[in-house]
């Protein structure tokens, strides 16, 4: 796993690699420390990083501007703040974060949000789908949504879009216990990409507004909490 640590503490830097190095001795951990974002988005603009360890406060270019630039890159990196006032933590959800760890990081609060990151990694799943291109995989994960338009299939992801002969009947069985919900007859959006729900339209990841069905609101309200709840530390 490819860790970035970036903080203008130097001794906090140190510290917090020390404390992976301490819990993770036997797996392939690499930290990289950084002091400011620039030399964060140089690295990863060269080879993205896993996850990511962003000071809130620092000079210059300060921790939610760096992940604002770093979610240019790459929606799938996992973005943890760290912060001594908690207040400054709501700010995380503009980004999709995470979550955030106060300061100073502890062996308990680092191992959780690692280890949380682990076991998300290894429990991927997929599903492959026939297009014009031919047989494709495609990671749920980096599923935004998909749509159905007349007898064909559009499904959004982070990277790619794929457009397949079928109909969203054949998906929302499967799906529906992944983290998905049909908000619509057309619509089938992935919880985890929800960055804002306003009354019956709702954001996802990539600037998407999408329609939520006047029957199915109480529903997904419903739903989505539960996901969240389910999700959060």
């Amino acid at each position: 796993m490819r860790i970035a640590v970036c903080d203008d503490e130097k001794r906090f830097v140190k510290d917090f690699s020390a404390i992976v190095g301490r819990l993770y001795r036997s797996l392939d951990m690499i930290v990289d420390e950084f002091s400011d974002g620039t030399a964060l988005l140089h690295s990863f603009a060269a080879r993205a990083y896993d996850i990511v360890f962003l000071d809130i406060e620092m000079p210059g270019m300060d921790g939610i501007s760096l992940a604002k630039r770093l979610r240019e890159q790459s929606e799938s990196v996992y973005i943890v703040f760290l912060t001594s006032h908690v207040e400054y933590a709501i700010k995380g959800y503009e980004v999709n974060a995470l979550r955030y760890l106060t300061k100073p990081a502890t062996e308990q609060g680092v191992r959780e949000v690692l280890d949380h990151v682990i076991k998300k990694q290894s429990s991927e799943k997929f599903i492959w789908v026939r297009t014009r291109e031919g047989e494709q995989r495609i990671r749920l994960s980096d599923i935004v949504y998909i749509e159905a338009q007349d007898q064909n299939l559009v499904i959004i992801t982070l990277n790619a879009n794929y457009e397949l002969r079928a109909k969203l009947n054949d998906y929302e069985q499967f799906l529906t216990p992944e983290g998905f919900f049909r908000i619509h007859r057309s619509y089938m959006v992935s919880l985890s990409k929800i960055v804002n729900v306003s009354g019956k339209e709702l954001t996802v990841v990539g600037g998407y507004k999408l329609p939520v069905a006047r029957g199915k609101d109480k529903e997904f309200r419903d739903a989505f909490m539960s996901f969240v709840s389910r999700e959060a530390f």
